[in-house]
């Protein structure tokens, strides 16, 4: 194996107390070990968009109405939202290097266990089941990649969630292959999974381990919150709660408001989707030209610019530019406020991931909901308005935010 260039010994001087490799004598390059960890990012967005490619035939399959589909979707985060607590402190005791492969592999064959359901209970534990690993999986993806992040020295993070987003469109792709060819949810799924598992065998030996992960087991679990961990997920939540409200309901309003043709109804979320994506791989240069905290000034700026001009111009060609905007603002907040979290003292970065990230991810899950009951009190264009405002507060949080520099 090469071993560290010198260009980067600084950098590993700085990170010293939170990095070593698990063979101090057999360094990879950095360019190795940050490939290695695109490869977990990937294999975890791979499996989650395989699930979503395939929901409509679940749906069918057990005759399911759009209520009861509703009610049963709310376990996968519901299992994600248990596990938070419990995953940090799994990857603060036994390291991110372990339980990012351990974690992954789970998720994987948690989805080869959906594709078996043949009743809705089933369905309801799988999904519960299949949250409970991804939690997993994402703090432990999310430590190691503030451990390589710090290492290198410099902002990649968002790259790594890039990746994830392309992922997203390989498994889509791979669904819509599945379903020409009428495989069943069992071969699809168990197809994803072999290609998960020859990814991680490729990456596993080139991860890095988190000495300063392992001095963290005796914090109480349930402690009281540290006060600008607090502000990092309440800027993650308002991002989270733009971000969920676009997947949800962007098909919505070009249908009723933008009064878009049914085959271009799907555009606003193809234009949300594709700015999302591309953002997070020009995130990270952007923020070392202008630094983390003006790139989520501008990025809560941008969410609510995006918003506001598929409100106050709701046509076809407005509303899509509007919806490009929003998705290039949503798309590095997340990733940096992580980021952002890895510099907590007095707590290791799975546990500040795990506190950051629960509050982020309310966010994911009342954002949408928040838009229909004041859809049904008022109208669609006002609920959106809402989720603007939030947006916003974005960037009236950055300022306040002391992690964040």
């Amino acid at each position: 194996m090469s071993t560290v260039p010198k260009t980067s010994i600084t950098s590993e001087k700085v990170s010293k107390q939170f990095i070593h490799f698990p063979d101090e004598n057999h360094k990879p390059a950095l360019r190795t070990t940050r490939l290695a960890l695109c490869l977990f990012f990937f294999s975890y967005g791979l499996c989650f968009s395989s699930w979503a490619s395939r929901i409509p035939d679940i749906k069918n399959a057990l005759n399911l109405s759009d209520g009861e589909l509703g009610s049963i979707l709310l376990l996968l985060p519901a299992g994600q939202l248990v596990a938070m607590p419990f995953s940090g402190r799994l990857v603060g005791k036994y390291g991110s290097n372990k339980t990012i492969v351990i974690g992954i592999l789970l998720y994987a064959l948690s989805l080869v266990n959906i594709g078996m359901i043949s009743f809705s209970w089933q369905l309801c534990i799988s999904l519960f089941v299949f949250g409970v690993f991804g939690n997993f999986a994402n703090i432990s993806a999310n430590t190691q990649a503030i451990g390589v992040e710090k290492m290198i020295g410099k902002p990649i993070m968002i790259s790594f969630h890039g990746l994830w987003s392309v992922a997203g469109f390989t498994g889509a792709m791979i669904g819509i292959f599945m379903m020409s060819r009428n495989q069943s949810l069992v071969v699809h799924f168990a197809t994803v999974a072999a290609i998960v598992f020859c990814l991680i065998f490729i990456g596993r030996p080139y991860l890095v381990k988190g000495k300063s992960e392992l001095k963290q087991g005796k914090k109480s679990l349930f402690s009281k919150p540290d006060m600008e961990l607090l502000k990092l997920g309440l800027i993650g939540f308002c991002s989270m709660a733009s971000e969920g409200a676009m997947f949800d309901w962007s098909g919505v309003y070009f249908q009723k408001v933008v009064n878009a043709p049914a085959e271009l109804i799907v555009l606003g979320y193809a234009a949300f989707m594709s700015t999302m994506a591309g953002g997070r791989f020009v995130g990270d240069s952007l923020i070392k030209k202008i630094g983390r905290k003006k790139m989520l000034q501008l990025s809560g700026v941008l969410i609510a610019l995006g918003l506001g001009i598929s409100i106050a111009v709701p046509t076809i060609v407005f509303a899509t530019i509007g919806f490009l905007i929003v998705g290039f603002g949503v798309s590095s907040v997340v990733p940096t406020v992580y980021s952002s979290a890895g510099k907590a003292q007095n707590i290791s970065p799975s546990m500040a991931l795990a506190a950051v990230s629960s509050i982020s991810f309310l966010g994911f899950l009342l954002g949408p909901p928040l838009i229909g009951y004041i859809a049904e009190a008022s109208s669609l264009r006002v609920s959106f308005a809402a989720i603007a405002i939030l947006g916003f507060s974005t960037t009236l949080l950055v300022s306040r935010a002391k992690l964040i520099k």
